[in-house]
């Protein structure tokens, strides 16, 4: 029998199964899916010889954090490919800031449109290099990061402590409007912060975008050659280096819980794979709660607190094979590897407003994806690959557009990719005629896909402030330690949340294996006691 069993092998429940293997334990994975991943996946979704990320695709996080980067999945074949610029944001009147990993360029990008507002980004990415260790640090580790946040509260003076604290706690809009001049700054800005659905308003958003785009300015957003499968297949690898596998199409049904402690899994066939030391579950808060471990087992308060766990919005996704590159005609979109779709800061405020208030957006922000000048690998010589999603409501009340009810059948799939390519359309001319096939993700599809991606939630729960530290996925449980001994929750709904970087799952193993070595010791102590 395992120590550990490991419920779910998406990028948490891998980098949690790694760190426990390296830590000697002798680990179980079970994935209900056919094939390991998660949301880190990749396949001929449209027609053979062009690979189609499923779901996330590019991983600044990944390189960026310890928990993933300390696997040096290298010896295992992973190599990351960047493109020409990072991110850029086209719009209707012509403008299109862009992040190169090259800080003049990205100056020398916001100053096109708005003199000055490069040097206020050397500014801003100035802010960014004196915290990045702590502050990473930070949001990595487990709720509440003492020593992280020490490192980080003596890396300046307190004045400025308390400042970075209000800068972290503006919206989207105001971090725009008191950091730039130029509209075009302020739409890159905001339109990174959607990346955690956060509308322009929504507090603490602006520190979202403000990472991300710093992120791209220290690391690229790098994606994997080959597709996103390549990052699932290193880690798969390194923990069969360990000894480990990873059993797929296996559902697990149950945790088994047994004088107040998780000590096995029942799977889907009946069998009972018992856990001598830890479960670590990379399941969403709710079903590892409430159908895997079961309310009996769980504080009456917990049980309330549950009801009121939101997840993020849902997502519509649309993967393309093209007959050749996007043709954006704003060049610097010809040279990044994501494109964002939003005319204005004010467009994204009405595009989330339509989604708070259960409308599917008439024009939807579109976070975009085109691999060809970043790894020919996943297409023939001059095609390409390119996908794009967006959000909408968990909950559909109407349609802006006056269009579609929400039923996301096949005909309204149609309608909406339609829409979505419209948009694309109108910035790049030409781009239908280029089309060869389409896939089309709806809310559904991509839950049926990944169980995880619950209606079609990406990051596991809403990242509202009021869903994130203590307060993820409850108040009080915003650690990996779960009101179950022996089991933790290891997913993107436990803190930090979402995005592949590895933390929840590894800090859910390292807190198992803190567990275990104190439930040791209490266990060598109590015959002491007794003589």
């Amino acid at each position: 029998m395992p120590d550990a069993v490991v419920i779910g092998a998406g990028p948490n429940g891998l980098v949690a199964a790694n760190h426990l293997a390296d830590h000697g334990w002798s680990v179980a994975v079970f994935e209900a899916q056919p094939e390991p991943g998660g949301a880190v996946r990749s396949g001929e979704l449209i027609e053979p010889g062009y690979t189609n990320d499923l779901f996330s695709s590019f991983y600044p996080l990944a390189v960026a954090s310890p928990h993933i980067a300390g696997l040096d999945l290298g010896i295992h074949g992973l190599e990351w490919r960047r493109s020409p610029l990072v991110v850029a944001h086209p719009s209707s009147d012509g403008s299109c800031p862009a992040v190169s990993q090259d800080l003049d360029r990205t100056a020398a990008s916001l100053d096109e449109t708005s003199p000055g507002d490069g040097d206020r980004w050397r500014a801003l990415y100035g802010q960014w290099q004196r915290v990045e260790k702590p502050l990473l640090g930070a949001l990595m580790a487990p709720f509440p990061p003492v020593r992280a946040g020490l490192r980080l509260a003596t890396s300046m003076p307190p004045f400025d402590l308390l400042r970075f604290a209000r800068f972290g706690m503006l919206p989207a809009r105001r971090m725009g409007a008191e950091s730039f001049e130029g509209e075009a700054s302020r739409r890159l800005l905001a339109g990174n912060a959607l990346h955690a659905a956060l509308a322009p308003e929504a507090a603490a958003g602006g520190i979202f975008g403000w990472i991300m785009l710093c992120l791209g300015q220290s690391f690229g957003w790098p994606v994997p050659e080959g597709g996103a499968a390549s990052l699932t297949t290193a880690m798969v690898k390194r923990l069969a280096s360990r000894g480990v596998s990873v059993t797929c199409d296996m559902r697990v049904d149950k945790v088994i819980v047994r004088n107040g402690r998780a000590v096995a899994v029942r799977l889907a066939d009946g069998t009972e794979v018992e856990a001598t030391r830890a479960v670590v579950a990379d399941v969403v808060a709710p079903q590892l709660y409430l159908d895997l471990v079961g309310p009996d087992h769980l504080p009456h308060q917990m049980l309330e607190d549950l009801k009121h766990f939101e997840l993020d919005d849902a997502t519509f996704k649309v993967d393309w094979n093209l007959d050749g590159p996007v043709p954006w005609t704003a060049e610097p979109a010809r040279q990044a590897g994501t494109v964002h779709v939003g005319d204005s800061v004010d467009e994204l405020t009405m595009t989330t407003a339509q989604i708070a208030t259960g409308q599917i957006p008439d024009k939807p922000f579109l976070l975009m994806g085109q691999q060809s000048m970043t790894d020919p690998t996943r297409q023939p010589s001059g095609k390409e690959t390119a996908w794009a999603y967006t959000h909408v409501p968990q909950v559909t009340k109407g349609d802006a557009a006056g269009e579609l009810t929400g039923s996301w059948d096949k005909a309204e799939a149609e309608t909406f990719a339609d829409r979505i390519e419209a948009r694309v359309e109108a910035l790049a001319p030409g781009f239908r005629s280029r089309i060869r096939g389409r896939h089309i993700f709806t809310p559904p599809g991509l839950q049926e896909a990944d169980e995880n991606l619950r209606q079609g939630a990406i990051n596991g729960g809403s990242a509202a402030l009021y869903q994130q530290l203590v307060f993820r996925p409850t108040p009080g449980f915003g650690r990996s330690e779960t009101p179950v001994p022996g089991l933790f929750l290891g997913s993107f709904s436990a803190h930090p949340g979402g995005g592949v970087h590895g933390a929840c799952g590894a800090n859910a193993a390292r807190a198992a294996i803190v567990a275990d070595r104190r439930r040791q010791l209490v266990s060598r102590l109590r015959p002491a006691r007794r003589s």
